[in-house]
């Protein structure tokens, strides 16, 4: 009798694995981040604060071409996951060609619905006056990268999921390097300015789909067929269901920078400050959030295909190990930026523009209050992957959607009309505390009735 081929997600050691999956993803990620951030150092150097503010504004469309790949590319991956555990090898091979061809969709759905109310997402978006020709420039040349950024995006998901997650790495880094190499040339030797850095953008975007996308015929443990490129309704509420917490966190997380930069650019008006300094200030925190922010999407995502597939095979004991595992490193990464925010906000700040007094003041302030709370800041990031693995999307959700739609958003608002711009920015170490403690409990009530079934 011929024994059959252990997946290593059953074997190999917890800590080893995470360290497998979690470290080219975070790399990948905070890779792709790196676009925005390049793009708005040339231009605050080039332009100035009007230049990082318009940049900053067209900044949120990028988290919905975010917010769209992961629904299908989480989705997909952690659908995959059940199936194999499950050893449902068609079903998994459905599932891939299915989240393929709603990537495609969704892709061209966005460029043509951006292109077409273009101006109207600027000023929604939070565009002062002084900055909405630019800002509208910016964007509506983005658009035209999105699709092959949201490739990149997706498939990191599911080459993850078939065990492969060095070769995205790769794949983003070649693409962030290409625009780095050209925001420069652009931007300066073209005299291009922000129009500039928008064609570097998506001409590194699109070099990384490409790649993203020759991976397809490569896959080991699924395959892509050309009878499963097709809508099958079933496998898409699969792949919709298991990807909606993922859709939801980036769809809050656009939501909050679009809220956040309306009331920046509303109460900084009748500031010393205007409205320009506080929108490019909170624009540069957020580039650097986005890269602590990655490690922590990066661990949790690292779980996602060690728990999805240990509990399919009833592995319950992986599982929970996983997460511990996951849930000490995240504190520990948490502690860290928090330091990083704390004593070095006005170091990061003097990389985007210098010789702006008004504006270094801000951006230390700005660092310092909206990140105290950042030392607890992991916890729910793991939780929402480890409630999205074992098939739980409603407390994943819960928990994806606690800090920036549950607490930040509505605390911002209410804060801000009371203490003007200290409201606004005081609202996120509130929501953190919040959120931290909501997933905590959540995750607590979980293990016992782990323990109370027999599973641990």
């Amino acid at each position: 009798m011929v024994e059959t081929k252990r997946n290593i997600l059953e074997t190999e050691p917890i800590g080893r694995l995470l360290l497998k999956f979690s470290i080219p993803t975070t790399l990948t990620l905070m890779v792709n981040f790196l676009y925005n951030i390049a793009d708005q150092i040339f231009i605050g150097h080039a332009t100035g604060i009007d230049g990082v503010a318009a940049t900053n504004v067209a900044f949120p469309i990028t988290i919905v071409a975010a917010a769209l790949a992961l629904l299908i590319g989480d989705g997909c991956a952690a659908n995959i996951s059940f199936c194999l555990g499950r050893r449902e090898q068609e079903a998994a091979d459905r599932t891939l060609g299915c989240a393929c061809m709603l990537l495609v969709g969704a892709g061209l759905l966005l460029v043509a619905g951006g292109l077409c109310f273009l101006r109207p997402l600027v000023r929604l978006f939070g565009a002062s006056p002084a900055i909405a020709e630019d800002a509208a420039l910016y964007m509506g040349i983005l658009l035209f990268g999105l699709p092959f950024s949201m490739c990149n995006m997706a498939l990191t998901a599911i080459i993850r999921a078939d065990g492969n997650p060095q070769y995205m790495m790769r794949s983003m880094m070649i693409g962030a390097g290409l625009n780095i190499v050209l925001d420069p040339i652009f931007i300066f030797t073209l005299d291009m300015g922000i129009q500039g850095a928008a064609v570097a953008t998506i001409i590194g975007q699109i070099v990384s789909g490409l790649i993203s996308l020759a991976y397809l015929p490569r896959f080991e443990n699924f395959r892509m067929k050309k009878e499963n490129l097709c809508l099958h309704g079933g496998t898409v509420r699969s792949i919709c269901s298991l990807g909606f917490p993922s859709l939801c966190t980036q769809a809050a997380t656009a939501a909050t920078q679009i809220v956040m930069n309306n009331l920046m650019r509303r109460y900084g008006t009748g500031t010393v400050y205007g409205s320009e300094i506080p929108l490019s200030c909170y624009g540069i925190m957020t580039k650097i959030y986005q890269i602590a922010h990655a490690m922590f999407v990066g661990l949790a995502s690292g779980t996602q295909p060690i728990n999805g597939y240990n509990f399919g095979a009833k592995h319950y004991a992986r599982v929970r190990q996983t997460y511990r595992t996951a849930a000490f490193a995240s504190l520990l990464i948490s502690l860290g930026w928090f330091c990083v925010f704390r004593w070095g906000g006005g170091l990061l700040a003097a990389l985007f523009v210098t010789g702006e007094p008004l504006y270094q003041e801000f951006a230390v302030h700005c660092f310092r209050l909206y990140m105290l709370g950042f030392f607890v800041y992991g916890l729910p990031q793991v939780t929402a992957s480890f409630f999205q693995a074992t098939g739980q999307p409603a407390k994943s959700l819960a928990v994806s959607l606690s800090r920036q739609a549950l607490f930040l958003i509505p605390l911002a608002v209410l804060l801000s009309g009371r203490f003007g711009l200290d409201g606004a920015l005081a609202a996120a170490p509130a929501a953190d505390m919040l959120a931290f403690l909501l997933a905590g409990c959540l995750v607590f009530r979980e293990m016992r009735v782990w323990r109370h079934k027999g599973w641990v």
